[in-house]
């Protein structure tokens, strides 16, 4: 029997977490397999709110809306939008491709079967800019068109020329045009007005995060693989500059403990090779982290869960166990170099798998070893930064007309 995916109409939410979730399969360095990927978000929320691991360029926060404004101006009923949009969508893709773009065009490899269209990655976030008033999933979206229609058609206007009701439009009105011949002759390269636009959505709608503050504030910038090590990070906002400051010790911290599970998985295939890397790359981080002991032994760590929590709501407690008690295993300086050989560092890595995977645990289940790839959540956490910086960088480049 076939095994699958699929989910039913709960929040827009849940339909992009699961999304996420399909594509950190395909992202083995990104895997959550010691549980953090609560943590992870809610720092990633905080610092570049509607934003995911899935979009790969700001155009799209465009091109989404330009297909769905362009059925609703046809009147396109609820039963045909699914179908009538995705052709759109598809057709993007060949509009891209044929212009020459390569960096972030979505389903340039799958083309025609494309599965997860770009208006299903992109739709919580332009919730979140303000770009789509519309509150509901995209399923609502599509159920709603033959209502909005109907009172859209018998909407009343008062003397003042002002609308009585409160029938809403589902976009933004002051989204800007698309090319006349939409979805033809399009780029991913965004014109001055329309990244105007996008700068003003979220300096209006997330004014309090750093996203909005590098948007604003900065220039672009060639890759950085975090955003700690961003130039202007001194220039940050004071609290957003704190957050950035907690993101980092929970990243460099939490690091050992995914190089500390794959040097165990490598034991496990007895790959002397894997066995190796691994060990060089804690001695390696040891060496980093000893740089910035002193920041990490005074850590307000009470403050760092207030930050998760006032976010994210609920971080489930066996996390906080396993995080603190983490957290102080690397405290030891006299150990910090040894920690590969840590029982106690390897007995809460087991510990903590097992409990998170059950019986698909690769430190337990010799069949879901064999599918190790050699790379398991290996990488330290970057909080989304490889996906924004792109994003931030196509909006200041089309603010300076380049």
């Amino acid at each position: 029997m076939h095994s699958f995916f699929s989910w039913v109409d709960f929040s827009e939410e849940e339909r992009q977490k699961m999304m996420e979730v399909l594509h950190l399969f395909k992202e083995h360095e990104i895997r959550e397999e010691l549980g953090l990927g609560s943590i992870r978000d809610a720092f990633s929320n905080i610092l570049f709110p509607g934003t995911s691991v899935l979009q790969t360029r700001a155009k799209y926060m465009l091109l989404v809306p330009w297909v769905f404004l362009k059925h609703e101006r046809r009147q396109t009923k609820s039963g045909d939008i699914a179908s009538s949009s995705r052709y759109e969508e598809v057709q993007i893709i060949f509009s891209l491709i044929r212009a020459g773009e390569e960096e972030g065009v979505l389903g340039s490899v799958a083309k025609h079967n494309l599965k997860i269209l770009p208006s299903s990655i992109y739709w919580t976030g332009l919730g979140r800019w303000g770009i789509r008033p519309f509150n509901g999933s995209l399923y609502q979206y599509f159920r709603s068109l033959d209502s909005f229609y109907f009172y859209e058609k018998n909407k009343v206007i008062s003397d003042d020329k002002e609308l009585v009701g409160d029938l809403k439009g589902n976009w933004d009105p002051n989204i800007p045009n698309p090319p006349k011949y939409f979805p033809e002759y399009i780029s991913l390269s965004l014109k001055p007005k329309e990244a105007e636009y996008l700068h003003d959505r979220i300096l209006s709608s997330c004014s309090n995060s750093l996203l909005a503050f590098l948007v604003d504030k900065t220039r672009p910038t060639r890759k950085i693989p975090f955003i700690w090590l961003h130039p202007k990070i001194e220039k940050f906002p004071k609290e957003l500059r704190k957050v950035v400051h907690h993101a980092q010790n929970f990243s460099e911290i939490m690091h050992s403990a995914a190089l500390l599970y794959n040097l165990m998985l490598s034991e496990k295939t007895k790959n002397g090779e894997l066995i190796e890397k691994y060990k060089e790359e804690l001695i390696k981080w040891a060496e980093e982290i000893e740089k910035r002991f002193y920041e990490i032994n005074k850590w307000n760590l009470s403050e760092f869960w207030e930050i998760a929590k006032e976010e994210k709501g609920h971080i489930p407690l066996r996390t906080v166990r396993f995080v603190e008690e983490w957290i102080q295993i690397v405290k030891d300086r006299k150990k910090i170099k040894k920690i590969c050989d840590s029982d106690r560092a390897r007995r809460l890595v087991y510990n903590r798998e097992i409990s998170i995977k059950r019986n698909r645990s690769r430190l337990k289940n010799p069949q879901m070893l064999i599918q190790w790839s050699g790379a398991s959540a290996a990488g330290a956490l970057d909080f989304r930064w490889k996906f924004v910086q792109r994003i931030v960088n196509d909006i200041l480049n089309g603010l300076k007309g380049k």
